[in-house]
C-alpha cells in the first residue's frame, strides 16, 4: 500500500474471493507487523463476514495473503443453532493437538456460495495463535467453535471447503 493511499472505512465490507480465484489456493503469509493496518483489515473482515451471514472469515477470502482469520459464531440464517460468541481475531494460528474423535457436520463457505457439504472434523483441538497486539494465546476448542477454527485454518493452507470435501479421509469417513 502506498503512503498516500487512503484506507476505506473500517466497517466497510470487502469483496469476497470465490472458489477458483488464485488467492484461495495459496498458503497464507505469516503476519509480522501488528499495526493499525492489521486492525483495520480485521475490522473490514468482520464487516464482510457479518454482511455475508458467516460465522468466520479468513484473510485470503478478502484477497489478502495474510495468516489471519475471524471467528464469530452467532445464530443466523445459515447457522440457526450456532452458539453466540464475540468475534475473535486469530493471527498466525497453529493447531497444537487434535482429538482422535471426529464428528461430522454440515458446512458452508462464503467462497463457495449456495453449497453445503458434510465434513468430518476433529471434535476437540488445542490451538495457539496471536491476537492483534501480537500476544500469544492458547486455548482448547470443542464442537462448533473447533469446526470454525479448522475451516478457517484450512483457508490459510490454501484449502477451500470444496477441496476438503474431496480429500480421501472425508470419503473414507463417509463410507463408515
Amino acid at each position: 500500500m502506498f503512503k498516500d493511499e487512503m484506507l476505506p472505512a473500517p466497517n466497510q465490507p470487502l469483496p469476497i474471493a470465490l472458489v477458483g480465484e488464485a488467492i484461495l489456493k495459496k498458503q497464507a503469509d505469516e503476519v509480522r507487523d501488528f499495526d493499525e493496518k492489521l486492525s483495520h483489515l480485521a475490522s473490514q473482515m468482520v464487516a464482510s463476514m457479518v454482511e455475508a451471514k458467516g460465522v468466520g472469515i479468513a484473510a485470503p477470502q478478502v484477497h489478502s495473503p495474510l495468516a489471519l482469520f475471524i471467528m464469530a459464531s452467532r445464530p443466523n440464517e445459515r447457522y440457526p443453532d450456532a452458539p453466540l460468541m464475540d468475534p475473535v481475531v486469530v493471527v498466525n494460528p497453529q493447531i497444537v493437538l487434535r482429538s482422535l474423535l471426529l464428528e461430522k457436520g454440515e458446512e458452508g463457505c462464503l467462497s463457495v456460495p449456495e453449497q453445503r457439504f458434510t465434513i468430518w472434523r476433529h471434535q476437540t483441538i488445542v490451538v495457539r495463535y496471536q491476537d492483534l497486539a501480537g500476544h500469544w494465546q492458547q486455548t482448547e476448542l470443542t464442537g462448533f467453535i473447533a469446526r470454525i477454527f479448522q475451516h478457517e485454518f484450512d483457508h490459510l493452507q490454501g484449502i477451500t471447503l470444496l477441496e476438503r470435501s474431496q480429500m480421501p479421509e472425508q470419503k473414507l469417513m463417509a463410507r463408515r
